[in-house]
């Protein structure tokens, strides 16, 4: 496999994470009655690009699929996925109790 092409290895899982998120994005642009045309002409993208963010590509730019989610009025919801660390502040907190005795 070529060096370049490491980024689109993505375990079984996380396909499937990245697929349903692309699902969701088209069904957020569905429910607000737009197209994909709209979202193009809104994004500056093209087509074959947008088909790829509905897709769940992982080989799209993250920040296209930010743009994508700004269109549709989303773009705080992509400010807030990292901020949910569950695992970070259960280890976090053992750390602090740990310290504490």
């Amino acid at each position: 496999m070529a060096k370049r092409d490491m980024y689109r290895v993505l375990f079984p899982r996380e396909h499937q994470i990245l697929a349903r998120f692309g699902e969701d994005l088209l069904l957020a642009v569905k429910r607000r009655g737009l197209t994909k045309q709209m979202i193009c002409d809104r994004t500056g993208f093209d087509n074959k690009t947008i088909n790829k963010v509905f897709a769940g590509d992982p080989g799209v730019a993250i920040g296209t699929y930010l743009k994508v989610m700004a269109v549709l009025g989303m773009e705080e919801n992509f400010a807030e996925l990292a901020a949910h660390d569950e695992v970070g502040i259960k280890l976090q907190n053992i750390k602090l109790l740990r310290g504490s005795k």
